[in-house]
């Protein structure tokens, strides 16, 4: 059994999203990010860096793995799935893309979402140099996704890494509209099961919690 700590985030929904891929059966245990939960010493014996996701393999002596690329990894090499290849090349053009998401997407994408809707001072300089990465990143994506329908050729763990945050991109204030190819990705992995059940994984966020964050986040306590 898989025990996964989670939050409805991006990061949160690449491993809901694995583990409903794979078919492994899993328990869900939310973090309450709001008060703090990822801090504290219990939590942080799972993952010392104090984020979500972690997940626990109790299948494997209470196995702890944290950091989303490598909970997909893990995940992938303990079912055997073809969504990370063993063929040396084609593993390897999924853990480019992987990378590409873990180094590029995600963070630059956090910042613009920080600045653009959280910041509680409007900074056009860092706004715009967030907003731009993340549109040239999505850029790279667009041509891609221009010759493969997915973007290490089939559907992989690289897809599972991208899409939850690029779904979002409205969040950052970020669009899509002449990004042809790319907006059919979004649309092509939102359709597949695993992924409608995944970001439904804990939960929605209801707004008073939503709200609440933002103004800890501003005071600087979060």
């Amino acid at each position: 059994m898989i025990e996964l700590y989670t939050a409805p985030t991006p990061n949160g929904w690449k491993a809901s999203i694995m583990l409903e891929e794979v078919g492994l059966p899993y328990e869900v245990r939310p973090v309450n990010l709001l008060a703090g939960e990822q801090k504290e010493e219990w939590f942080l014996r799972i993952n010392p860096n104090g984020r979500i996701p972690a997940i626990v393999d109790r299948d494997e002596g209470d196995f702890p793995v944290f950091e989303s690329g490598a909970i997909l990894i893990y995940l992938a090499e303990k079912t055997g799935s073809p969504l990370l290849p063993t063929e040396r090349k084609a593993r390897s053009r999924v853990l480019q893309w992987l990378m590409f998401q873990m180094g590029g997407v995600g963070p630059m994408q956090g910042q613009a979402n920080v600045f653009f809707r959280y910041a509680p001072e409007k900074i056009p300089f860092a706004i715009d140099r967030y907003q731009n990465e993340t549109k040239r990143l999505y850029t790279v994506l667009d041509r891609r996704l221009q010759d493969h329908e997915y973007l290490a050729g089939d559907y992989s763990i690289a897809d599972v890494a991208t899409w939850p945050w690029v779904r979002i991109h409205d969040w950052a204030g970020v669009a899509t509209d002449d990004l042809p190819h790319l907006t059919r990705w979004i649309e092509a992995v939102a359709r597949r099961p695993a992924c409608e059940r995944g970001v439904a994984v804990p939960g929605r966020i209801d707004p008073e919690v939503q709200r609440a964050w933002i103004e800890k986040f501003r005071a600087g306590q979060a």
